[in-house]
């Protein structure tokens, strides 16, 4: 039974939310009006255009302006889209994969490696639609190891999916960033929870003694799962259950409070025992190893396989609605052409 309090709380959280969108909005109409025409052409694209849902994390030639085209202003209105979606963390974290670029490209150097040019100019950002129009628009910032999808609808955040970060090298090993690690919580927890299991749970989590050399979903804009696998959060004790409900709440809070808030509640709701933690490989740091945390369209999946395991793929998507495909779905009226 709800009571006028909840009703209360849900009209705050609508007013927030709306709020979050306002700035997103904001940001994303400001980096436009800073453009070229020659600039504009590049930046977007029509909200229902098949480039908005490819995706691809490697270093690459992409669509979209890359920093390497924008003057300082137009590069501080770009991160500034940025800025006003993630949580600060991961926003920080953003701009440490982007600047992580300029230690990679010494490191292959020097071990004679021939590579894609590892540039931090090389990241890209795209526009779909019309930000605050009527119809869905979307933004997207993508190069080297980060991979930003969002997509908005009247005052809703209607897709965050799918948001992947990726360090290489995970830990950095020597030079004035050693000790480096982007992405550590979400390597240590999960090395800390699969430790932390009898046997018995070990034998029902481990499910290859191999760890893929990626993620299983790599780049695909629909990726098919096998059903949940491993062992289920109903089978843990409260403390792996808490470290489970920790390594969950690394992804899906990687978006600001205000749109992860409804999300985060959903997930307490269902309850961490139906979520199932999937592990293959090695149970330490520089032993390949990979898990996949999935419930339903939930899924999330890290891999640290490649460069004697020390370098991480990490990604959070939700199978029905990537690109916000359910959504577009429900609403798929409006878009027929008659």
């Amino acid at each position: 039974m709800s009571t006028d309090h909840d009703h209360d709380h849900d009209h705050d959280h609508g007013h927030e939310r709306a709020h979050a969108v306002g700035e997103i909005t904001q940001a994303a109409s400001a980096f436009l009006g800073s453009l070229s025409a020659d600039q504009k052409a590049k930046a977007t694209f029509h909200y229902l255009d098949g480039e908005r849902i490819f995706w691809y994390y490697p270093p690459m030639n992409r669509h979209g302006l890359p920093l390497r085209d924008m003057d300082e202003n137009q590069r501080s209105l770009a991160m500034a889209i940025v800025e006003k979606t993630l949580d600060p963390v991961a926003y920080h974290r953003t701009k440490q994969i982007i600047d992580h670029e300029s230690i990679l490209g010494p490191i292959e150097k020097e071990a004679g490696v021939i590579s894609f040019s590892r540039n931090p100019e090389l990241y890209y950002w795209t526009i779909f639609g019309e930000p605050g129009g009527e119809d869905p628009w979307g933004w997207r910032a993508e190069g080297h190891h980060v991979s930003l999808h969002f997509s908005i609808w009247g005052d809703k955040i209607i897709a965050t999916t799918p948001f992947f970060f990726g360090a290489n090298p995970a830990e950095v090993l020597k030079g004035d960033q050693a000790g480096l690690r982007i992405l550590s919580n979400r390597e240590d927890m999960a090395l800390e929870l699969i430790n932390s299991l009898d046997s018995g749970q070990r034998t029902r989590a481990i499910v290859e003694d191999d760890a893929p050399w990626d993620i299983y979903s790599y780049n695909s804009s629909k990726p098919v799962f096998p059903k949940e696998e491993g062992l289920p959060g109903s089978q843990m004790n409260g403390t792996q259950q808490e470290m489970l409900m920790s390594l969950i709440t690394e992804y899906v809070t990687q978006v600001r409070h205000d749109i992860s808030h409804d999300k985060m509640t959903a997930i307490q709701e269902e309850g961490v025992g139906n979520f199932h933690l999937a592990w293959a490989g090695g149970t330490e740091a520089f032993k390949g190893h990979y898990y996949r945390i999935h419930s339903g369209s939930f899924v999330v999946e890290y891999d640290n396989v490649q460069n004697g395991a020390n370098h991480i793929h990490s990604v959070i998507r939700d199978v029905d609605n990537d690109f916000a495909s359910d959504v577009m779905r429900e609403h798929h009226l409006m878009y027929h052409v008659l």
